[in-house]
């Protein structure tokens, strides 16, 4: 008669008795592992042991969990994950950047009283500033120092040219903005212009004001002359063959 195997039983619940594999396991996973184990066929778990499956899978869920042991041991990492070369010793209060724009502790912008107060920038200091690198243009010779001051120059002309525009359409609006006034007392439903009928009443007024200083042959010209460069671009050279044959 053949002898039957020990280590075979005849309950479903199967403990597998490996060398160097039991240390590797507390109470509490053996426990959670026999649960696991007891709701698969016996047919299975034989064939797993055989193969070697049950083994892999049992130490693959061990890998997964990482923690102490005792609270007094440091906790245990896996040396598949790199760990950071720096670390945080000591917390440092975070550095948070405010703008005033954005920031109801600043207040609410008014705009009107902000022009109203740095105008001076813009009819006395930077004329004055571009009278004064005006003269220094005149009498320099280094084409560095030059550069740097017709640069600047530009820069104060393009500030001055969008105050002004801008200026001016302030105007339109608060002029738009009586008339809708005045409409909606006697009953009619007021609108808005829009970016381009805006646009369009700042040409006209700058049409007028030119006209009127009698400036308006010379712009007119200069615009020619500066679309008349544009359109240049575009225009195809001749061919060398084509001038052969003139």
């Amino acid at each position: 008669m053949k002898k039957v195997d020990p280590q075979i039983g005849s309950s479903s619940k199967i403990k597998f008795e490996e060398s160097g594999d039991d240390d590797d396991f507390s109470a509490e996973e053996e426990a959670e592992i026999e649960c696991e184990l007891a709701d698969i066929p016996f047919e299975e778990l034989q064939k797993a042991r055989f193969d070697g499956t049950l083994a892999l899978h049992q130490k693959a869920k061990a890998e997964k969990k990482l923690g102490r042991v005792n609270k007094n041991r440091p906790v245990e990492m896996s040396s598949k994950r790199p760990v950071n070369r720096f670390r945080e010793v000591v917390q440092v209060a975070k550095k948070v950047a405010r703008d005033p724009r954005f920031e109801s502790l600043c207040g609410q912008l008014d705009v009107d009283r902000f022009k109203k107060r740095y105008d001076f920038l813009f009819h006395e200091n930077l004329p004055a500033e571009k009278a004064h690198l005006q003269n220094q243009l005149k009498s320099s010779n280094d084409p560095e120092v030059t550069e740097e001051l017709r640069n600047r120059i530009n820069w104060i002309d393009k500030q001055l040219s969008s105050a002004s525009a801008k200026q001016t359409e302030t105007q339109i609006l608060a002029v738009h903005r009586k008339k809708q006034r005045e409409a909606a007392k006697q009953g009619k439903k007021p609108f808005y212009l829009k970016k381009s009928e805006i646009r369009k009443q700042r040409l006209i007024q700058k049409y007028n004001s030119l006209k009127a200083t009698g400036k308006l042959d010379t712009y007119v010209e200069k615009r020619r002359r500066r679309n008349a460069a544009k359109d240049h671009r575009f225009i195809p050279y001749r061919r060398p063959f084509e001038i052969n044959q003139q």
